[in-house]
């Protein structure tokens, strides 16, 4: 189903072809590891990078020129995958076959998107940068707006310490307001020819003449060859970090971290999504319906797993006075699981919730991309059907396997600031 092919030691042209729908997505990631001194600007390029290229100056001119591609869209932004911070463009078009005058869309879009990331202006414009400096302190200075965010945001950083993982994905506002637009630039002019570089296109395209169209675009460059940052699995710590933080809050928000040593290649990582499933992974899961439903100890509860660095979280909204009762009661609903008190309906159901939600992918241009991104840097290169027929063939005793290496690691819990 994928297609690869290699443009360059740095740059890579993955092709996934897709024909049900009408559009087409071209996806640029640019790979970099997660450093502390690196952080806030890469968080802030992309913002930056998008605000202006040689064939389009200003962002009026970007926005007329998605306007003749039938209303294209564009967007940029970053990610963090595990260790590797992904600095974000992307796009959509009207595939080329259904252009009212058989115009290029998808070469169109790719055009824009490489004079963007490769082809930028000679520098910053003032005004331009100043303005997404001032846009990226305030996006991390509003994590803690949205408490249930910062609460999971605040449970991984205790989680990861010392290592490169708790390194925000925005980088630090105090860092972020000294970066100049002249380092800025400068940082921008080294990373662009020192690093992995991703270019997905998903749909019906002419690949052939899109990779003809990057090596053109980027054969002037001269690139210092890179690879992708590797990923470890957190390590557990020698006693379990319990922090509560008081704000002035209306619901109280728990989250509990807890560290298995799995990795995506290993033969328990399928046992341990299963697992995650009926753990808290969506409506048929023990938490939902125990912690949630049967008990009302919760607003919501769930479960999600990480397989960059090996942990599963859990997070529930839950009235200050039910700390310990709900506390407990997840880790009673785990140390069922860890001894095999699985019902067929939580099983059977938790496995068709898993590949459900597989086959939607393939509904989604977006989703089909960011699948082989992850399976890369997971460095796993599975499909869809593997995952399929991995999950398929999943045991009760797998899970079992599987959640007896889920250890507790980090509590941390939201508090108000009534609350003695």
């Amino acid at each position: 189903m994928l297609k690869v092919i290699n443009i360059n030691d740095n740059i890579v042209l993955n092709y996934i072809p897709m024909e049900k729908l009408k559009t087409t997505s071209v996806s640029l990631y640019i790979h970099r590891e997660l450093n502390r001194e690196e952080a806030s600007y890469n968080a802030l390029l992309p913002h930056v990078l998008k605000r202006g290229c040689k064939i389009c100056g200003t962002s009026e001119e970007i926005e007329h020129y998605l306007e003749n591609l039938y209303g294209a869209v564009f967007s940029a932004g970053i990610a963090k995958r595990g260790n590797d911070h992904l600095l974000c463009f992307d796009g959509e078009t009207i595939t080329d076959k259904y252009a009212p005058d058989g115009e290029q869309l998808t070469g169109g879009l790719l055009k824009l998107m490489l004079s963007v990331v490769f082809d930028g202006l000679d520098e910053f414009d003032e005004e331009s940068f100043l303005q997404e400096r001032a846009n990226s302190v305030t996006k991390i200075n509003n994590i803690i707006n949205d408490k249930r965010i910062y609460a999971n945001y605040r449970c991984q950083e205790e989680m990861a310490k010392g290592d490169k993982y708790e390194i925000p994905r925005l980088g630090y506002a105090d860092k972020m307001k000294k970066i100049t637009r002249e380092e800025l630039y400068g940082y921008y002019r080294k990373i662009i020819v020192g690093s992995p570089i991703d270019i997905y296109v998903c749909g019906e395209a002419d690949i052939n003449e899109l990779e003809a169209q990057i090596r053109s675009f980027v054969s002037h460059l001269e690139f210092t060859p890179a690879s992708l940052p590797e990923n470890n699995i957190l390590k557990s710590s020698s006693h379990v970090k319990n922090i509560t933080e008081r704000l002035n809050v209306t619901q109280g928000k728990l989250s509990m971290g807890f560290l298995t040593g799995i990795k995506p290649t290993d033969h328990d990582y399928f046992g341990l999504l299963v697992g995650n499933a009926i753990f808290g992974g969506g409506a048929q899961s023990k938490l939902f319906n125990n912690v949630r439903e049967k008990l009302s100890l919760a607003y919501y509860a769930g479960s999600f797993t990480d397989k960059y660095k090996g942990f599963l979280m859990v997070n529930a909204g839950i009235e200050f006075k039910n700390f310990e009762t709900a506390y407990k009661e997840i880790m009673v609903q785990l140390e069922e699981m860890k001894k095999g008190n699985i019902t067929e309906l939580e099983f059977n159901s938790s496995k068709e919730f898993l590949i459900n939600s597989l086959n939607s992918t393939y509904d989604s241009q977006q989703g089909l991309i960011s699948f082989f991104l992850n399976e890369k840097i997971g460095r796993t290169g599975r499909n869809i059907e593997d995952y399929k027929k991995g999950i398929t063939a999943v045991t009760v005793q797998d899970v079992v396997d599987a959640m007896k290496k889920a250890e507790l690691n980090t509590v941390y819990f939201l508090a108000g600031k009534e609350e003695e």
